[in-house]
């Protein structure tokens, strides 16, 4: 499948593949014709699906098996009146129906709006009404639906309701619906064809700074994602790969769908409502799953089971994203499990953009080194290369337009001036490049602090205070003070058995000093139950920011 799409599949080195990727763009290409299809027909038997939940279900489908279903589920979609060009809403959790649906949307020219379940009204409100979304499809599970009903009495122009797993009243039963309809669906031709510009795909960003945008995505974003899955995941042809994600967040695009099925490697899917780390371990030796992607989060969890009892044997590759990852936790699940663990980066504006490749030796902390589908650069404020060594912005070249970097905010057109400038992407983060080549995070552009003249990032000091025993959580922000114009704050989470004290605080600020430039210490340390975030578990540390400057704050 892979020489459909690339000039040349196998590299020696990083450099190598740095020289000699291209891609092999076709005209109109469609993912559910060009891939889903093209497997079943290749390899009628091949597997593409396995899932499962804690409760014991179970459910394996082959490339054929989904091809037909899509297409079943593009007829039963035609005879409810969507066509190309409409919106749907898929709130669908890690439902084994969202690996039909979706590709049966791509056949069809449906844009799908990809949402998670733990929304509210307000939140669904504001993503339905700014896309003009006509068609939700939902699991019947109260926490996710009942939020969207009440959503709906604000949004008139959604005619379509669609429910799985379960029926509902008022709603369309998937399940039931979609085997009265036939399986063979012809591919469109003439203006009821997709076209390679046309968007596939919308994503919401996580909202981390003012209101959610909307990423659009056109039909070349799966094959984009050939160096997430292939050449960062390095799956397995016939094999099994696991991505912790819900289906409602960009992960799952970059994770357990595009990249990895043009890879010809079965995604496992485990439906669950809350993670616990034995589950997943008993899961990885269970079907033998070849690779493995999850967030640094995930990997903190799972080193504090004792490892050696499991049956790791399966396993080829494992990486992580999200954010950076911790030294010690790198080091234990290497010595536990004989896996190193490697870093990538991206957006749900892009696919990998930076990332330890299977060539690399990893350096935990570091996002790698740039994808061959990206131009990276670090520019100082006159869209000037800085030194090695030297904090950036981190951006991407677009004078040629990367294959997978998401087409523009097109419903946030001032935003899209400012992320498009002098004939780059800027993505809003900052980073600095060592002697090796290797690129570390420093943080978002708005995270950076600026005090007595330094500009201090997050990333380093969350970092060393990561790994003081108390610490459980943390974010560093910067606080307004009249003489140096801000400080360094620290927000802390205690870990079970700690409890807040003037002394621990001043302990934790000595740590800092002692581990880190001493400029960096934390000058106000706070101590909270928890930390905003996000719906997708980022932390909100605009959210800290605003609350320090409001004029009643004993910070201030």
């Amino acid at each position: 499948m892979l020489e459909k799409f690339l000039k040349q599949t196998e590299f020696s080195s990083y450099e190598d593949m740095m020289k000699n990727f291209e891609f092999v763009i076709p005209d109109n290409f469609n993912f559910g014709f060009d891939v889903i299809d093209e497997w079943a027909r290749q390899e009628p038997k091949k597997r593409a699906l396995v899932w499962c939940n804690p409760q014991g279900d179970e459910k394996e489908l082959t490339f054929t098996e989904i091809s037909k279903m899509s297409n079943q589920t593009v007829n039963m979609l035609k005879s409810l009146g969507l066509k190309k060009g409409d919106v749907a809403m898929l709130l669908l959790k890690r439902r084994w129906e969202y690996w039909v649906i979706a590709p049966a949307c791509h056949k069809l020219g449906v844009t799908i709006v990809p949402v998670n379940h733990l929304m509210k009204k307000k939140d669904l409100v504001y993503r339905i009404n700014k896309v003009n979304v006509t068609t939700v499809i939902c699991v019947n599970e109260e926490m996710a639906i009942a939020e969207l009903e009440k959503a709906l009495e604000s949004c008139p122009q959604v005619n379509i309701k669609v429910v799985v797993q379960t029926p509902r009243e008022g709603w369309i039963y998937y399940n039931e619906e979609y085997p009265k309809y036939s399986d063979v669906f012809e591919r469109p031709t003439g203006k009821d064809a997709t076209s390679n510009d046309d968007i596939m795909l919308m994503y919401y960003t996580s909202g981390t700074t003012g209101m959610p945008k909307v990423v659009c995505h056109n039909y070349l974003y799966p094959i984009g994602h050939i160096v997430t899955g292939c050449y960062w995941h390095k799956v397995v042809n016939n094999g099994l790969h696991l991505t912790m994600a819900d289906t409602g967040w960009a992960k799952a695009g970059w994770g357990k769908m595009y990249g990895q099925w043009i890879g010809g490697t079965a995604n496992f899917v485990y439906d669950f409502d809350r993670f616990n780390a034995d589950d997943v371990l008993k899961l990885i030796s269970k079907y033998k799953l070849t690779t493995f992607c999850a967030p640094p989060t995930i990997y903190r969890f799972l080193v504090k089971e004792d490892l050696t009892k499991y049956d790791f044997s399966s396993l080829t590759h494992c990486c992580t994203a999200g954010e950076a990852l911790h030294a010690e936790v790198f080091n234990t699940f290497e010595k536990q499990t004989g896996h190193k663990i490697y870093e990538g980066f991206g957006q749900t504006e892009t696919t990998v953009m930076l990332a330890t490749f299977p060539w690399m030796d990893p350096h935990p902390g570091s996002m790698g080194k740039p994808s061959p589908a990206y131009k990276i650069h670090l520019l100082d404020d006159n869209y000037n290369e800085v030194d090695v060594g030297k904090t950036g912005y981190l951006a991407v070249e677009t004078d040629k337009y990367p294959t997978g970097l998401f087409t523009g905010y097109e419903f946030d057109l001032e935003e899209q001036k400012e992320k498009f400038r002098n004939g780059y992407y800027f993505t809003g983060d900052m980073a600095w490049k060592d002697e090796y080549g290797y690129y570390w995070f420093v943080g978002r552009s708005d995270d950076i602090i600026k005090t007595s003249g330094y500009r201090v990032g997050p990333f380093e000091i969350e970092s060393v205070l990561m790994q003081h025993q108390s610490v459980l959580e943390c974010a560093i922000t910067g606080a307004p003070d009249p003489v140096r114009g801000q400080v360094v704050k620290a927000t802390i989470v205690l870990a079970k058995g700690w409890t807040a004290s003037d002394e621990l605080a001043e302990e934790l600020k000595q740590y800092v000093k002692v581990n880190t430039a001493p400029y960096k210490y934390p000058r106000i340390v706070e101590f909270v139950e928890a930390l905003p975030k996000t719906t997708s578990g980022k932390i909100r540390r605009n959210a800290i920011r605003d609350n320090d400057n409001k004029d009643d704050n004993p910070n201030r």
